[in-house]
């Protein structure tokens, strides 16, 4: 078993190995583009460096819709070879990269027309198991159904009788978005890539015209690097422009940034087996089963405020409300909302005014010698974007160099995952854990779950669940801590696990437990610790503040109340 440690002392090494000697690739940005970008160039032989500003996937890459999905509105634009190529990393995800992380989820089509929507949504949905079946990788999931409106009031009896004719039930699959990228770098620091978060590129190093690294500031100890590199890869998603402004070099294209918010309630307020697909008048709203809640999502609007914590507004939440109330019987309301997540979408500029309309195809560029930019793209098709921007960045390297092989590459986890899951039985009755608590963990860790039961077996406390938080182990603060680059009690709350959005308090009564779980591995006092919850309690609060707020500007502000980051 393949694993990577990522905790301070790796953090710190990391840094030392980037500056001592020139990498072949440097990275920057661990979105899920950057950390696969990564990964990508480390298995063909490259030297690679990748640093993040702030924490592994903090930007959009925890804040999407948890899909990992074809994308089958996409069909409906007439974008086969987007549908193909998202059909086929699906299908790679699903059986052979991260079956520990990625999961079939089935989703009801309701219809509201009798006779031609029938036809012409079955069309389009037989059309897309097809496509994913001749994909090579599609044969794992379930063919679509048509039902009848009794048979789809038997799986979702919480619709409306009136708000449909029948339906039609197909299958897609999900993910914790966060927790994948951070078992991306993780599989990209056990080949060998040397990663460090908090490390902010503050400017390039040039020869003349060219990139040959970058000048990069740890954020939490102020020391400043130069990284040298044959090439750059710029992975920074919605912070592209920024990013390329640092060069003083106008970009080949831009990204601009579309909001997308989701709401997170209790599995109890919406009666269904099964998640559920609705129209808009501007896009598609998806009812997506999330372990014990449904996430209820997404807008798409324009946004060009604060990038680093998109708010959602009022009228964002009553938008949600409204459309999924339209076809439920009983309807949800503000009280029913555990947590509010806001996301941005790095779309390419150009296309349409209108960002819904906006591309989803990804680019490479490659503006300058030394630099590769890539952009655009959905969280699906990451590994392609990856390929890419590596196969891109190989063309300024004066060496021959091994083609891509993330296609056979699984993530730390996966080897061996299925034969762990057949007997979690028995590691259930070993360690004395309740066996839905080995299943817990078999499906965010795969493997790497004998580590966690390795520090519940030396401290038996930390088989404990976390207090306000019952579906999380004490465990899995600490090992956040040591093994996953958490470097906050934010980081834990927000990215490694999601009990700031899965419980009413939105973590304010888990927060001081977990930062006292992080402290003797991070080298807390007292005093950073009441720091660290402080922050937290804050940002709780301006995050509720803003979703009091009628309009984004509003939001913004009140978001803005809070403080970035926690000075240690």
């Amino acid at each position: 078993m393949r694993t990577a440690t990522l905790g301070p002392k790796q953090r710190a090494a990391a840094f030392t190995r980037m500056a001592e000697r020139e990498l072949d690739v440097l990275v920057v940005g661990a979105g899920v583009v950057g950390a696969g970008t990564a990964l990508d160039a480390v298995t063909r032989g490259l030297t690679t460096g990748l640093v993040e500003a702030r924490d592994w996937a903090s930007g959009t890459s925890s804040r999407s819709s948890k899909l990992v999905h074809g994308g089958l509105r996409y069909l409906e634009m007439l974008d086969f070879a987007l549908v193909r190529e998202a059909l086929k990393e699906r299908g790679l995800l699903l059986e052979r990269l991260a079956p520990h992380l990625v999961k079939p989820v089935p989703f009801l089509y309701p219809l509201q027309h009798k006779g031609w929507e029938r036809l012409y949504a079955g069309a389009g949905v037989a059309m897309y198991d097809a496509m994913s079946v001749s994909s090579g990788h599609g044969r794992g999931l379930p063919v679509h159904r048509h039902l009848s409106r009794t048979q789809a009031l038997r799986v979702a009896p919480a619709l409306r009788k009136d708000a449909l004719v029948g339906a039609l039930q197909y299958y897609d699959a999900q993910m914790d978005d966060a927790r994948y990228v951070t078992t991306l770098v993780r599989t990209a620091a056990a080949y060998g890539a040397h990663c460090a978060n908090r490390a902010r590129v503050v400017g390039f190093l040039r020869e003349g015209e060219r990139v040959v690294g970058a000048r990069v500031q740890d954020v939490e100890g102020g020391v400043e690097y130069e990284i040298r590199a044959k090439q750059v890869v710029n992975a920074t998603g919605v912070w592209t422009d920024d990013t390329q402004a640092l060069i003083g070099e106008r970009g080949q294209f831009h990204v601009r940034a579309s909001k997308g918010i989701h709401l997170v309630v209790p599995k109890d307020r919406i009666h269904s087996t099964t998640g559920l697909i609705l129209r808009t008048e501007k896009s598609v709203l998806f009812v997506i089963p999330w372990g014990r809640h449904w996430i209820v999502g997404t807008t798409d609007t324009d946004w060009d405020l604060d990038k680093a914590h998109p708010a959602a507004s009022s009228a964002d939440i009553d938008y949600l409300l409204e459309h999924v109330n339209s076809v439920l019987a009983v309807p949800l309301t503000r009280d029913d909302v555990q947590g509010v997540y806001a996301g941005l979408r790095p779309l390419l500029a150009g296309e349409s005014d209108a960002t819904s309309k906006l591309s989803r195809e990804h680019t490479v560029a490659h503006p300058v010698p030394g630099l590769v930019v890539v952009a655009g793209g959905k969280y699906t098709t990451y590994r392609v974007m990856a390929k890419d921007a590596v196969d891109e960045a190989v063309h300024g390297l004066d060496q021959r160099v091994a083609p891509c092989v993330t296609e056979d590459v699984p993530l730390v986890g996966a080897e061996g995952y299925r034969a762990l899951w057949n007997g979690r039985a028995r590691i259930a009755a070993r360690t004395g854990l309740h066996v839905v608590r080995v299943e817990h963990l078999l499906n965010r860790y795969g493997t790497l779950t004998e580590e966690l039961l390795d520090l519940v077996v030396a401290d038996p406390e930390l088989g404990k669940a976390v207090t306000g938080a019952d579906d999380y182990l004490r465990a899995e603060i600490a090992y956040a801590a040591s093994h996953e680059g958490a470097r906050h009690l934010d980081d834990v709350l927000t990215r490694r696990t999601r009990i700031s959005i899965e419980t009413f308090d939105r973590g304010t009564r888990s927060a001081r437990e977990c930062a006292e779980l992080m402290a003797p591995v991070l080298g807390w006092d007292k005093q950073q610790i009441e720091k660290e919850v402080e922050h937290y309690e804050k940002r709780v609060q301006a995050e509720r503040e803003s979703q009091r707020q009628p309009d984004d500007q509003t939001a913004d502000a009140a978001r803005l109340g809070a403080p970035d980051i926690v000075p240690l």
